[in-house]
């Protein structure tokens, strides 16, 4: 029963980041190194983050218990102002990256565009932040001990793995919405960004009403989800072709770079 548990949840939680990682992106090297760094400028924000909180909890009253719960607060939302901080920078750098690269080539095109730059470090983001937020969840899940024993949710796991899909797949909404709104200058779109990454975060303060916190959680996912659609150029009739398998990849391929 725990090794089935432990598959189950796996697959819920990364299950569509890896079939999103091996049609799109496993047979591109340029992709998958974008991708790995995704992952590693995110693992660079929680790196900072950690030494922030750390410091914070060294120099606070431990035995203040509102003044713990304070830093809880503000490790939550210094945490999710610093990555959407190093997503910024990453574009940037991938910005200057894609400028150098068609100098050098001497071509008309450049070598990948924004939007897939948003993708793929998106999908980076996004895996690395799920298997962090997963990985002790999931051991746990192989056993000793039953869950729910105590009162608690007995759905604990696999609640926690529809929460890891959905921050996965919130990481590459927020990086082709914010790629977009830093290439347009919209600075309107960056702030509900920012703002809906908060709430997802704050939605965690709820447990343990797993349940309830998936709720605004998938609301939040959806939105965003249609929101990144149509700002990658995504229509009806591309849908309907994705559906019927007609056309795979629209996404990254039937759109001119930019």
């Amino acid at each position: 029963m725990p090794g089935a548990v432990f598959c189950g949840c796996t697959l819920i939680a990364f299950g569509p980041a890896l079939c999103l990682f091996l049609i799109t992106i496993a047979r591109e090297p340029l992709r998958v190194i974008l991708l790995i760094g995704g992952a590693f400028f995110w693992l660079l924000s929680l790196l900072l983050s950690s030494i922030v909180w750390v410091v914070a909890v060294q120099l606070s009253d431990k035995d203040n218990e509102a003044m713990q719960k304070g830093l809880l607060i503000f490790g939550v939302i210094f945490s999710v102002l610093l990555q959407e901080l190093i997503r910024f920078g990453y574009y940037k750098l991938l910005k200057k990256a894609n400028e150098g690269l068609l100098s050098i080539t001497q071509e008309e095109a450049v070598p990948i565009s924004i939007r897939q730059l948003a993708y793929v470090s998106g999908l980076g983001f996004g895996i690395m932040s799920g298997a962090f937020s997963a990985v002790n969840i999931l051991a746990d899940s192989l056993g000793p001990g039953t869950v729910g024993i105590h009162g608690d949710s007995s759905l604990y796991f696999l609640l926690s793995a529809f929460m890891t899909l959905a921050i996965i797949l919130l990481h590459v909404f927020w990086g082709i919405v914010s790629f977009d709104a830093c290439e347009k200058d919209n600075w309107w779109a960056l702030v509900a960004v920012v703002l809906s990454h908060l709430v997802v975060s704050s939605v965690m303060f709820a447990n343990p009403h797993y349940g309830a916190s998936l709720i605004p959680v998938y609301i939040i996912t959806l939105t965003m989800g249609v929101w990144a659609f149509l700002t990658a150029g995504g229509t009806v009739r591309n849908l309907k072709l994705c559906v019927l398998c007609r056309d795979k990849d629209f996404l990254l391929v039937n759109h001119q770079p930019r």
